[in-house]
């Protein structure tokens, strides 16, 4: 027999304890056997080695390999600005390794998270005599005392109860306070077991003694807290995207490297030249901007996610959630307010909102017994926060009392002479009142239990004989307002004259009326599910609520408009197979009611089977480890606790479930904007390139030096690129299905449009501008020029300001690649405007200062170059306009001719 399922004098004794409690020498030995009562973390990798893995991965690995062959060019062939190169690239590697670990550092926190939820100190009895001991000591067989307002400090079995409720709904996900009594239970589950009470829970209302049979990593809490824990890291999609680009990107370098020194060997050029050739190939095509331009880029994104109340912890997860495909939402504080409302009446045998009760004052008068019942029968109590006054105790009551208020218009405060408490067996509470009448007994309750002691029925505001079909009628309105996921209960009174106390006090009531208590929808919801709809994004709920008032809270959301929706509970759940599971979830609308943690991981595992991006939000511990397993972890700002925080890639802060959308909206936005700059900056990697294949191939000074290569890559393409990640999301982002996992950031058609289409286009006007300059000043073919030449200074300048002036016109190509330039705003991306003038004024700087005329090898040249160059640019524009009106006019045909 499990402890929850034995007596209580059995339950103490198995665990060898008694109930005077152990004995210090006892405790101390358990304490070393079982070890303390907090969550103990998992041992993880060391830190220095956290650090060096964000130096060691595969892009960081092309960076390292970039400035190792940059520094061995240097040494080979020193002043050509190879080291310059080298350092700018270890600058770049130490940047995005850094701060790469420090995200890595502040998202590991959950064990301290968790050990937050747990009390400091704990009433317990040692050698028969209360003590405080720090609930780390605590051990099984601990005898501690419990009363309103306290944390559960450890799993325990009551051996005494007295009107005791619990809050369990950062545990088990149980919106309503669960009543507990010291009972044998017949439940197979610990954690269902109406006489067990859990780690991190908390104590609503009522006081009790307990028996502690699970301390630690060996509780319910604990087993959480290792699920978080073991909860592997994922790749999120972005990431992935990363590794694949990077060895798409050194496979290119390393291929374009080997290619270059074949040809150059055919050609008879020397050995070391032509390596150092291969070299510069090589580090030419390596996009050293990339990792800074992505990362800030998505900090970038996380900064305007945060204006809309969505804070990102991990900033890949700001490109995952735009391409999530499902969301597994809570329901308790998630898409309601995690709050009691009274939300519907049964007086008069009709059934009423409260909008009828306050359109009809009379109602209020003819039955002002039912709502003195709802406003005075309670245990509440009053306190001040901040100078305003608010009732602590069963959120139902507090519910009770301001819908009382309301509907009566005023405050009645009749002394409580008396009290009949509530338990488990009794399912009511009754109080005796003094009123101007005498005393009078308000009672409430389940019906099953009221009913019975009710004679007399409360109808228009007079008293009637309760008959068999009166009491039918309340039976079948209970079952009404149940089917709607209410929480019913009845309300019943009698006056008593003098009569104050005695044992048939709750006898011959009368029934007054019935209430339906909800935990009331967030009013914002509704909409973001249907935003959600257009969008193709999946949403199912996942709670531990009961069934009946999951699917209410649904239909009324709008996330239910079936007949027939799918509920599967928990006990089913263990039932089913992974195929099983993963075929249950092709169902257009699934709910899951009552499941627990690791059940709550089996979804979102089966989900990810299924090739899904599943975003999961949530609010309590029992949430924390899906939160951490899914795709994107979505935790509560204000109503979440520590560990669905710390275990969360999001965090709502207004709780706000439309903000989830706003965020998908900025997430998926991203996508689209780093394939922008991604184009943006491959562009530029083939005027860098032509140059040197030019000075191999034609026997040409060198068009453009190494250090001016770098003065685009990591100065001039910097922040337009970076404008070009924060463009706003486009209008219709979300009137469109998430984009299929086999979409990729690099394809062929982006690689085609970048190096053999807009590449090719800089090139061309790079090396024009090359010559222009040169047979301007008198230069033919076959001439030699030292490299501290004017001339040639002024030549490379040329090629490296025809560049600039190329990508100018290619951040605004790159900013609209479907919609022609003239249909697309063009001056509201500040951030594109600021870089652009930022380019500008660095070549100006680079070719007309003498700091930049020693620093990167330039000289002035005069306005005609510009000249020269601004058309090419222009062409550029005319040309990608053209490109899309006949592609524009394609689509349309194909359109056209599948319509007929």
């Amino acid at each position: 027999m499990k402890i929850h399922q034995v007596g209580t004098e059995e339950a103490v004794a198995s665990l060898h304890s008694s109930r005077s409690g152990l004995d210090q020498t006892e405790a101390l030995r358990r304490l070393a056997e079982y070890g303390p009562n907090s969550v103990e973390a998992l041992a993880g990798k060391p830190l220095w080695l956290v650090f060096i893995e964000e130096f060691s991965h595969f892009f960081a690995l092309i960076l390292w390999l970039a400035a190792g062959l940059a520094f061995f060019a240097e040494s080979r062939q020193p002043g050509q600005g190879m080291s310059t190169l080298g350092y700018a690239i270890l600058g770049v590697i130490a940047v995005n390794g850094l701060f790469s670990f420090w995200q890595q550092y502040r998202a590991e926190q959950a064990v301290t998270a968790l050990q937050k939820l747990l009390p400091q100190y704990v009433k317990a009895l040692r050698e028969n005599k209360i003590a405080l001991i720090p609930a780390a000591d605590l051990v099984p067989g601990d005898i501690i005392a419990l009363q309103e307002g306290d944390n559960v400090p450890a799993d325990c079995r009551l051996i005494e109860a007295y009107s005791l409720r619990v809050n369990n709904a950062t545990v088990t996900g149980e919106s309503l306070p669960q009543a507990r009594d010291a009972l044998p239970s017949g439940e197979d589950e610990t954690v269902h077991s109406r006489n067990v009470l859990l780690a991190g829970t908390s104590v609503v209302s009522g006081e009790g003694t307990a028996v502690v049979f699970a301390t630690g990593m060996h509780s319910e809490f604990g087993k959480i807290a290792h699920l978080t824990q073991t909860a592997g890291d994922i790749l999120s999609p972005l990431q992935k995207e990363i590794v694949r680009l990077s060895r798409i990107v050194a496979g290119l370098a390393l291929g374009l490297g080997v290619l270059f020194f074949v040809i150059g060997q055919a050609m008879g050029l020397s050995f070391w030249d032509n390596f150092l050739f291969a070299i510069g190939i090589i580090v030419a095509n390596v996009p050293e901007g990339l990792l800074p331009t992505v990362t800030l880029s998505l900090a970038m994104a996380t900064q305007r996610m945060a204006k809309r109340n969505a804070l990102i912890r991990h900033l890949p997860s700001v490109e995952t959630l735009g391409a999530a495909t499902v969301i597994c939402t809570d329901k308790t504080g998630t898409l309601t307010q995690n709050r009691m409302e009274a939300r519907a009446l049964y007086l008069n045998g009709e059934h009423l909102s409260l909008a009828d009760v306050h359109r009809r004052p009379d109602l209020a008068r003819e039955h002002h017994r039912f709502f003195e019942d709802a406003l005075l029968c309670h245990n509440l109590k009053q306190a001040i926060d901040n100078g305003r006054t608010h009732w602590l105790g069963d959120p139902m009551e507090v519910a009770l009392v301001g819908m009382a208020k309301a509907c009566l218009g005023t405050a009645i405060a009749y002394p409580k002479i008396n009290e009949i408490p509530f338990d488990t067996d009794r399912k009511r509470l009754s109080t005796v009142h003094h009123t101007p009448q005498g005393a009078v007994l308000y009672c409430k309750g389940a019906l099953e239990t009221v009913l019975p002691l009710c004679d007399q029925v409360s109808l228009d505001g007079r008293l009637e004989p309760l008959h068999d079909d009166q009491r039918q009628r309340f039976q079948q309105a209970q079952e009404t307002l149940a089917a709607q996921g209410l929480r019913v209960l009845a309300f019943a009174w009698r006056e008593l004259g003098g009569e104050h106390s005695g044992q048939h006090l709750e006898e011959k009531l009368v029934l007054a009326g019935l209430a339906g208590l909800l935990d009331p929808p967030r009013p914002e919801v509704p909409a973001a599910l249907q935003k959600c709809r257009t969008a193709g994004i999946k949403v199912i709920m996942v709670t531990g609520d009961h069934p009946h008032t999951a699917v209410a809270i649904g239909r009324e959301i709008g996330l239910i408009t079936g007949e027939h929706p799918v509920v599967v509970t928990g006990d089913r759940l263990r039932k089913l197979s992974k195929t099983q599971l993963q075929l249950a979830l092709d169902s257009p609308e699934i709910v899951f009611a009552r499941v627990a943690a690791d059940q709550k991981m089996r979804i979102v595992e089966a989900l990810k089977s299924k090739k899904e991006v599943v975003a999961v939000t949530g609010d309590g511990v029992n949430d924390a480890p899906a939160l951490k397993l899914a795709d994107i972890g979505i935790a509560m700002g204000v109503a979440g606790t520590d560990v669905a925080k710390e275990a969360a890639d999001m965090i709502l802060l207004d709780d706000n479930f439309a903000s989830i959308v706003a965020a998908i909206e900025e997430g998926r936005s991203v996508f689209d904007n780093i394939r922008r700059f991604l184009t943006y900056i491959l562009t530029s990697n083939i005027p860098e390139l032509v140059p040197y294949l030019a000075f191999a191939l034609l026997k040409i000074p060198l068009p453009l030096t190494i250090i001016q290569i770098l003065a685009v890559d990591l100065g001039t393409d910097m922040i337009p690129a970076l404008g070009l990640g924060a463009e706003k999301p486009d209008p219709a982002t979300m009137t469109s299905p998430p984009r299929p996992r086999s979409d990729t950031l690099l394809n062929w058609r982006i690689l085609m449009r970048a190096y053999l289409y807009l590449g090719t286009m800089e090139a061309v006007a790079a090396m024009a501008a090359f010559f222009y300059v040169l047979h301007g000043g008198g230069w033919r073919y076959g001439d030699f020029l030292a490299d501290n030449a004017p001339l040639y200074l002024q030549a490379t300048t040329a090629c490296l300001g025809a560049i600039i002036v190329a990508q100018i016109a290619n951040v605004f190509i790159c900013k609209s690649p479907g919609r022609s330039l003239f249909a697309a705003p063009l001056l509201d991306n500040r951030l594109i405007l600021w870089g652009i003038a930022l380019e500008i004024g660095l070549i100006l700087a680079i070719g007309y200062t003498p700091w930049g005329n020693r620093v990167f090898g330039t000289a002035p040249i005069g306005a005609e170059v510009w000249l020269f160059a601004a058309p090419f640019a222009l062409g550029m524009v005319a040309l990608e306009e053209l490109r899309k009106r006949l592609t524009g006019s394609a689509a349309a045909n194909r359109r056209a001719g599948a319509s007929r």
